[in-house]
């Protein structure tokens, strides 16, 4: 069995995800094999090359600067918490990233044929390269994950925000690929033409490989799940990872998916995490438990 929390929108939370991951292991006595996250991570390494938008935020909240305050240097007592939980979080770029710092990176894993490129101190948090899938294999059991970065545009921008030329070529080769995968995370949702928003490459990429589950963030609908277009994705909208008025975690920002190999096929169960078990994680207790 493969046992995997998923998170979107941490926002510069970095280290909040692998703490509540420690939390459900402690509370429930199931092992986690991996983390994944569903964009707008907020790595700005450089506090100058923020996005309006996060820059505002940070004025009031200063986790928006969680990656440029503690994973951009290793600091002794997060690197011993980190690898004592021995555990990654793979990601996709979300539109509030410092893209250009992503591209450097991203481009010399593209020339190491790379599907994924750590970006912080630690070497746990890494970045999905868009379209290009990649497998994970534990206990026996394999699963297939395609990333699909950034957000989608209807009116020809290339803004870093949105998905690149380069990335909507490497969507192209993997539906002619006619290749199999079982989990696509994204950050944007399906475009849908009735309402004029989403990322239509999605729609596209999801009309051609029947993935078991397809996840995403950046909408701020509440935590939902219905089948997709394609009449066999299940599509789930993950709660942002964020604190509502009242300084808590809300329903749906951590779900866990469980995939087994039973005989020939490989058997998914999906849960949200009650939020009564999060109830300690507080905006202004988290960084102390």
């Amino acid at each position: 069995m493969i046992r995997i929390a998923l998170f979107a929108d941490i926002h510069g939370k970095f280290l909040l995800p692998f703490k509540l991951a420690a939390h459900y292991q402690q509370q429930t006595g199931k092992a986690l094999d991996l983390l994944l996250q569903c964009g707008d991570t907020g790595a700005f390494p450089d506090i100058k090359n923020m996005d309006k938008a996060t820059l505002r935020h940070a004025q009031k909240d200063r986790d928006e600067l969680g990656f440029h305050d503690d994973f951009v240097e290793a600091k002794a007592d997060i690197a011993r918490f980190l690898d004592t939980l021995n555990l990654e979080m793979w990601c996709v770029r979300g539109n509030h990233e410092d893209h250009a710092f992503l591209d450097r990176l991203e481009q010399e894993a593209a020339a190491q044929n790379e599907a994924l490129f750590a970006i912080d101190a630690y070497g746990k948090v890494k970045i999905c390269r868009s379209a290009v899938p990649f497998d994970f294999v534990k206990n026996g059991t394999r699963i297939r994950l395609v990333g699909i970065g950034r957000i989608g545009d209807r009116k020809g921008r290339t803004h870093p925000q949105f998905i690149q030329p380069y990335e909507q070529q490497a969507i192209r080769r993997l539906i002619r690929s006619r290749s199999e995968a079982d989990i696509l995370i994204s950050h944007d949702k399906a475009g849908d033409s009735r309402r004029g928003y989403g990322a239509d490459e999605l729609s596209e990429l999801l009309d051609q490989i029947a993935f078991a589950y397809h996840f995403y963030g950046h909408t701020g609908e509440p935590y939902q799940s219905a089948v997709a277009d394609n009449g066999i994705t299940q599509s789930v909208k993950i709660k942002e990872l964020e604190f509502n008025a009242q300084g808590e975690l809300e329903e749906g920002c951590m779900l866990i998916l469980e995939a087994e190999t039973q005989g020939r096929e490989t058997v998914f169960t999906l849960e949200a995490v009650p939020v009564a078990m999060l109830a300690g994680f507080t905006r202004h207790t988290w960084r102390y438990l």
